[in-house]
C-alpha cells in the first residue's frame, strides 16, 4: 500500500513539474515574442547600388528664339497661334505692302530682274551661240589684219606683177620709138596735111601711155608710205585685243554656265530677297510658338518683339557639378530627373554635354552639365526646377543595410541586429548610400542579419548615414 502511495505521489509530482516548465517555457517564447515585437527588423540583404551625382537645374529649349521685326509697318496677317507646331521658314506674320518702306516695295521688282539673270546665267545655251559667233567673227577680222599687215612689209604688188608692169613699159616705149620716127617723117609734110596730123596724134598717144606705164612700174615696185603702214598695223592690235576678248567669253560659257557669274547673280537675288523678308517674320527652326506679341492692324517698329518660338521636342537642364565630382561625370551617362511639380514621376535622361572650364561660385569651382531628356511630355516646361541624378557608377552584389537603421554611437557608425532577443550595436563602415539603403564596406554583418530599424533611444545616438563616395541610387 505504501509502495502505490508513494507511486502516486511522485506522479503528481512529476505532474506539477511537467506544467511548471511548460509555463516557464510558454512564459519565455511569450517574453522573447513580446520583446521582438518592440523592433521593426528588415534583413541586411546581397543586392546592387548605383552611386549618384545629383544637382538640380531649370529645364530650357534645346533651341530658343525671339523673333524681332527689321523693319516698321503695320501687320497685316498672322498665320499661327501660340503653342502651335511650325517648321523652319514657315512665314508667321506680314506687314502690309503699303506700310513698309520704299526700298522694300522696289525690292520685289529688283528679285524679278535678278531671278530672270540667274535663270540666264545657269541656262545660257543663247549666251553660249552668241560668244561662238563672236569668237568665228574677231578670229577672221584677226586673220584678214595679219595678211594686210604681213602685204605692207614690201612691195605693194607681187612679183608678177611687177614683172607684167615692166613688159608694159618695155612695149610702151618701143611703141613711142616707132611712134615717134613716124612724126618725124611726117613733120616735112606741113601742119595742114592729114599725115602729119595722124603722125602727131599716134606720137602723143604712144608717150602718154609709156609715161602711164613708167609710173605704174615705180608704184608697184614702192614701200607702202609710213601713215598707211601704221594705220593697218593699229588695225591689227584692234582685232587681236577683239579676239581675245571674244575668246575669254567663249571659255566662259562653252562649259556651260560660269561659277562667278551664277554666284553674282545669285547673290542679287538673295540681296532683294532679303529685302523682302524684311516685310514678314519666319521660323528660323522647327518648333513651337510659345509667345506672340502682336495683333492684325498692330504698328510695330523696328527692332520690336514679335514671336517666340522653342524648339520643345528636346528638352535641356542645365545643372551645376562639384570640381570634386565632375571627373565622374561623363558623356552619355544615364541620368534620373524628377520634378517638383511632377509628383511620383521618374524621368529618364542623358548627360549630352560638360563645360571645359569651371566658375567660381560663392568660393567652390563648379562646371556645367548638360542632360537632355528623354521623350519629354506635355507636363515638362521650360523653366521648371528639375533634380537630377547622374549614375556615375553601379557596384553589383554589395552588400545592403537600409540607410534609416544606421545610427551614430561614441562618434562610430554603426547599426543594431538582433542578437537572441537584444539588439546588439555592430559598427560599421558605409560606403555608397542609396535614397533607402547603405552599402556595408566592412563590419561584423552577414547577409540575413536582422537589422533593427528602430533601437531604443536608450541604447544609441542618433546621426544621419554618411558615405565618402556620394550619393546612390539602389537598383
Amino acid at each position: 500500500m505504501k509502495k502505490k502511495k508513494y507511486l502516486r505521489i511522485g506522479i503528481i509530482v512529476g505532474a506539477i513539474i511537467i506544467v511548471v516548465v511548460s509555463i516557464i517555457v510558454v512564459n519565455g517564447i511569450r517574453a522573447n515574442n513580446a520583446a521582438q515585437s518592440e523592433y521593426q527588423t528588415e534583413a541586411a540583404s546581397i543586392g546592387d547600388i548605383s552611386i549618384m551625382v545629383s544637382a538640380t537645374g531649370a529645364v530650357r529649349a534645346n533651341q530658343s528664339a525671339n523673333l524681332i521685326w527689321q523693319t516698321s509697318g503695320k501687320v497685316s496677317d498672322i498665320h499661327v497661334a501660340k503653342g502651335q507646331l511650325v517648321e523652319e521658314d514657315a512665314i508667321l506674320a506680314e506687314l502690309a505692302s503699303t506700310s513698309v518702306s520704299q526700298n522694300i516695295i522696289l525690292a520685289r521688282v529688283d528679285l524679278i530682274t535678278a531671278e530672270e539673270a540667274l535663270d540666264k546665267a545657269i541656262n545660257n545655251s543663247e549666251a553660249r551661240a552668241n560668244a561662238h559667233l563672236v569668237l568665228i567673227q574677231a578670229e577672221q577680222a584677226l586673220d584678214d589684219a595679219e595678211d594686210e599687215s604681213a602685204s605692207k612689209l614690201f612691195q605693194r604688188a607681187s612679183q608678177e606683177t611687177i614683172d607684167i608692169a615692166k613688159a608694159n613699159l618695155i612695149n610702151a616705149n618701143d611703141a613711142l620709138d616707132k611712134a615717134e620716127d613716124l612724126y618725124e617723117r611726117t613733120r616735112g609734110s606741113g601742119e595742114d596735111s592729114v599725115v602729119y596730123a595722124a603722125g602727131l596724134s599716134q606720137y602723143a598717144k604712144a608717150r602718154q601711155d609709156q609715161q602711164s606705164a613708167e609710173y605704174n612700174l615705180r608704184f608697184v615696185q614702192d614701200l607702202p608710205d609710213p601713215l598707211t603702214v601704221e594705220e593697218v598695223n593699229a588695225k591689227l592690235e584692234q582685232a587681236k585685243a577683239l579676239y581675245l576678248t571674244a575668246k575669254q567669253d567663249w571659255e566662259k560659257v562653252k562649259d556651260g554656265p560660269n561659277e562667278e557669274d551664277v554666284l553674282a547673280a545669285q547673290a542679287r537675288v538673295d540681296s532683294a530677297q532679303a529685302a523682302l523678308d524684311m516685310a514678314n517674320l519666319s521660323a528660323p527652326f522647327d518648333g513651337t510658338v510659345t509667345d506672340i506679341e502682336n495683333k492684325v492692324g498692330d504698328l510695330v517698329s523696328t527692332g520690336s518683339k514679335g514671336f517666340q518660338l522653342d524648339d520643345l521636342s528636346h528638352l535641356l537642364v542645365d545643372v551645376e557639378v562639384s570640381e570634386v565630382d565632375i571627373n565622374q561625370v561623363s558623356i552619355d551617362q544615364v541620368v534620373e530627373i524628377t520634378f517638383d511639380a511632377i509628383q511620383d514621376q521618374i524621368f529618364d535622361g542623358v548627360v549630352t554635354d560638360i563645360s571645359m572650364f569651371g566658375a567660381n561660385t560663392t568660393g567652390s569651382v563648379n562646371f556645367i552639365v548638360t542632360a537632355e531628356i528623354d521623350d519629354p511630355t506635355v507636363l515638362i516646361r521650360p523653366g521648371m526646377t528639375a533634380a537630377v541624378n547622374i549614375e556615375v557608377e553601379q557596384l553589383q552584389g554589395v552588400l545592403l543595410v537600409p540607410s534609416r537603421a544606421v545610427r551614430t554611437l561614441n562618434d562610430n557608425r554603426v547599426v543594431y541586429v538582433m542578437k537572441g532577443t537584444s539588439p546588439m550595436p555592430v559598427e560599421i563602415t558605409l560606403g555608397a548610400s542609396a535614397n533607402a539603403y547603405s552599402q556595408i564596406v566592412s563590419g561584423d554583418i552577414s547577409e540575413g542579419d536582422m537589422i533593427v530599424l528602430n533601437p531604443p533611444a536608450t541604447l544609441q545616438g542618433f546621426g544621419p548615414p554618411s558615405s565618402g563616395m556620394g550619393g546612390g541610387g539602389m537598383q
